[in-house]
């Protein structure tokens, strides 16, 4: 329907420096001689639109006519746009006073519902009717797909042959050394974009510098245990950038180096907080992953003596479906959360699914701050007993 604003535009005295778009049967003779007779200022679009309806008067009424001839006093039938709501009597807005158009008007015999009938310009009318056009084939379409002409073992085929593609996609762009029970999870990762340029990046980095761990140690984390069997899950930030160090396990080192700082931190809470741990010699946490302790970085690679080098090129997205994955599919792992990238990047963690334990990193600038004394490992063992599990033993290094 016409708004009150479109409504008065076409009853507003015309402007007289600017002529319309549309072309104004009558001029501006025809409209200075209606605005004399009856005292009122008639706009040339009022003409126009008088001048549409009254063209859309054709020869005798048909069988869907809605008026017919007798409506307009034997005369000949008016032809509606289709839908258009049309009532008998005098228009509200012609019994108004509005001029000589509106008398014009109801001489059509003609009432629209709740306002004055809508412009018939060639434009409106294109507008509608598309818009008309693509209802029906949207409607059409849905039409068609419930009532699909495939057969069920065609379509469960279809699904099949599908699901076999992608799988195929994705069994190419799976990384070396990567562990069989966690790919069969995550290998919906692999073909997607943001994966495939990781990969490309790191090979063009590897092509250009030295970046740690070597490939065929960059997931040595799902190597160690079956991704149903994870119990406790630590998580690290970025490997080691030295020479020897990073081979895919978070704070862990490949023997004979010695172990770093925050790993020297860990021994000492374990010699408090466990009973008989004694110091192994050697930083390489292999044995506490065979158990069911994932020790996954947020990010896996690095280039040599440049800390965080491979931040924000995709590592994180892929590190956080994995957390996402065992927090979704299993039940009581403990996770443990030093420092405050790690509690971020586990702030999705159901708490009450799963079991988390928090506090500061175990860098030797936060250790004293927290870490000493937290007795996490002793309490991951209680956690993991009461749920039913086997606890860790934490001196099997």
């Amino acid at each position: 329907m016409i708004g009150q604003k479109t409504l008065h535009s076409f009853f507003s005295a015309a402007p007289t420096k600017k002529r319309g778009r549309s072309p104004e049967p009558g001029g501006d003779t025809e409209a200075e001689r209606l605005s004399a007779s009856c005292g009122k200022p008639i706009g040339r679009n009022v003409l126009f639109l008088v001048d549409q309806w009254e063209a859309r008067v054709s020869a005798p009424a048909c069988g869907r006519d809605p008026l017919g001839a007798a409506a307009n006093g034997g005369g000949p039938a008016v032809v509606l746009p289709r839908n258009t709501r049309v009532r008998r009597g005098r228009p509200r807005w012609a019994a108004r006073g509005r001029g000589m158009a509106a008398a014009r008007l109801s001489l059509l015999g003609l009432r629209l519902g709740r306002g004055p009938p809508r412009p018939l310009c060639s434009r409106l009318f294109a507008r509608r009717f598309q818009a008309s056009a693509a209802k029906k084939a949207k409607a059409a379409g849905d039409e068609a797909g419930k009532a699909s002409p495939l057969s069920p073992e065609q379509l469960d085929r279809i699904r099949k042959n599908k699901e076999a593609a992608l799988q195929r996609l994705a069994e190419r762009n799976v990384p070396p050394g990567f562990g069989e029970s966690w790919r069969q999870q995550l290998a919906g990762e692999f073909s997607k974009p943001y994966f495939m340029e990781l990969m490309a990046f790191v090979a063009e980095e590897r092509k250009r510098y030295t970046v740690y761990p070597p490939p065929e140690q960059v997931f040595t984390w799902t190597q160690m245990c079956d991704i149903r069997d994870v119990k406790v899950v630590i998580l690290g930030q970025d490997p080691y950038h030295g020479p020897n160090q990073a081979h895919g396990l978070c704070f862990s080192v490949q023997k004979p180096v010695p172990p770093p700082p925050s790993l020297e931190n860990i021994y000492k809470e374990l010699s408090t907080d466990i009973e008989d741990f004694t110091h192994p010699g050697h930083g390489d946490l292999t044995g506490w992953a065979k158990q069911g302790v994932l020790l996954l970085n947020a990010v896996l690679t690095v280039r040599a003596h440049q800390a965080t080098s491979h931040k924000e090129r995709g590592w994180e997205q892929f590190t956080d479906v994995v957390v996402s994955w065992l927090n979704k599919n299993l039940h009581g792992v403990v996770f443990m959360l030093w420092g405050a990238y790690a509690q971020k990047k586990g702030s999705s963690i159901d708490r009450k699914r799963h079991h988390v334990l928090q506090t500061v990193h175990p860098s030797p600038f936060s250790v004293n701050r927290g870490f000493f004394g937290c007795r996490h490992f002793s309490k991951t063992n209680e956690l993991l007993k009461k749920s039913g599990k086997k606890p860790i033993d934490w001196r099997a290094l």
